[in-house]
């Protein structure tokens, strides 16, 4: 399912202040998802993050992290450009989300903070009035700390950060949705992102569409995926051979010795 059909700018840029001062951005012309799964990729600074991000504020994105699209500090700069992007749809999504890499520490801290506040909830009501009221009120806090406790465990922290990450997206990507996801690899092992493919195809099968800004060769092989080059203050479709963290990596692999000599 594809729905998102191509984002393009509504009109020329006329600041020159960040974002709009990366060429990339100010000269950026229609980008079409013609694929359920598209590549965001280039090297660090090429804007691949920045024009994610404000496809999320575009849309209204719910995000999973400490904050909420509109109230996120680090997403300031960049809402000038999200309300700025036109968004062509085939259809609206029943669900979605935006979710970066480094936002999965405060999405743990999250859940640890509101597992909290139910649990000081629940024993206010525990100990407050007595009373049929108070014990229905009691005992609807309590399901949903055991709702919580179920999808995300009673000790949100005690899996590692790359655990922790891939559960929260096989928790929350499901049928019929958009996702936006910003360089997933970092926390994830190869073993790891295999398991990411591995949901996302399934999820792919059942009317997801994904687009997701990445440096990992691994993911980069999604068969069918179309990969967007960040490059040269232009975006271009490029096949999965013809990206040079693919050639890099695997002439690294072939022969580690050779590379590292010329370092």
């Amino acid at each position: 399912m594809i729905f998102l059909r191509s984002i393009s700018l509504k009109s020329k840029p006329t600041s020159s202040k960040f974002p709009f001062n990366i060429p990339l951005i100010s000269n950026l012309e229609t980008l079409e998802f013609s694929a359920p799964v598209t590549f965001f990729v280039g090297e660090n600074g090429s804007g691949k993050s920045t024009l994610m991000e404000s496809m999320a504020i575009g849309m209204e994105a719910t995000t999973i992290g400490t904050h909420d699209i509109r109230d996120d500090p680090t997403l300031a700069a960049v809402r000038q450009l999200g309300d700025a992007l036109r968004f062509v749809h085939n259809r609206r999504p029943k669900r979605g989300f935006f979710f970066r890499a480094e936002d999965a520490f405060g999405f743990t801290n999250r859940l640890i903070r509101e597992r909290q506040e139910l649990l000081d909830e629940e024993r206010s009501l525990a100990e407050g009035i007595k009373g049929s009221g108070a014990e229905e009120a009691a005992a609807v806090v309590r399901a949903q700390r055991m709702q919580m406790e179920h999808r995300y465990g009673a000790e949100p922290d005690a899996r590692s950060h790359g655990e922790s990450f891939l559960h929260v997206l096989e928790e929350r990507i499901v049928p019929s949705g958009l996702y936006l996801l910003d360089e997933p690899e970092t926390p994830l092992s190869p073993m790891r992102q295999l398991a990411l493919i591995s949901l996302i195809k399934h999820m792919v099968k059942q009317d997801c569409q994904f687009i997701i800004a990445t440096h990992s060769p691994i993911l980069m092989a999604f068969p069918q995926a179309r990969i967007l080059l960040f490059e040269n203050d232009v975006v271009r479709q490029i096949e999965y051979d013809e990206i040079e963290h693919v050639s890099i990596t695997r002439a690294f692999l072939n022969n580690p010795e050779q590379i590292l000599r010329h370092l």
